[in-house]
């Protein structure tokens, strides 16, 4: 039998392979990877590059003052750009908004002040079916969360 197909790699040959070919492509995948290096410590944490296409590469800036800093900055960065090997033939530069995800620590502080604690808030009496109720619901809604919840399905 001819062994006409290749063996797998290892993951780790896979990772290296693709990460060998950002750098030799130098798409937007290799700009990320180098983006501090070019912007620097005090630009790159408050601005990204979003898109490479063309060799037009346009970078979003979290804040108007910061796209003021890169529009200041324009032609230096060009040159850093080519500097570290990347063919880019324009820079645009506008505004981003990334979306906000909640972090770890978020989600903890508000599972902390969650009015469904009855660890936290303590316990009371629902005043509409008379169970057993977290008292934070009940200084909220005014009723427990299950009361809560026959109300907003009708």
């Amino acid at each position: 039998m001819e062994e006409s197909k290749k063996k797998p790699s290892s993951l780790s040959n896979c990772l290296s392979q693709l990460k060998t070919e950002w750098k030799q492509n130098k798409n937007v995948a290799a700009l990320w990877q180098d983006w501090s290096k070019i912007a620097g410590d005090k630009l790159s944490p408050h601005c990204k590059p979003l898109t490479f296409q063309g060799g037009v590469l346009t970078v979003g800036a979290q804040h108007p003052q910061w796209r003021q800093a890169l529009i200041f900055n324009r032609n230096q960065l060009i040159a850093a750009l080519r500097a570290q090997g990347h063919i880019i033939k324009d820079l645009r530069i506008k505004q981003y908004y990334p979306q906000r995800t909640l972090l770890k620590k978020d989600e903890k502080v508000i599972w902390a002040k969650h009015p469904s604690r009855w660890d936290v808030h303590g316990k009371t009496i629902c005043p509409i079916c008379k169970a057993p109720s977290p008292a934070g619901e009940i200084s909220l809604w005014k009723k427990c969360g299950l009361c809560r919840r026959k109300d907003l399905s009708s």
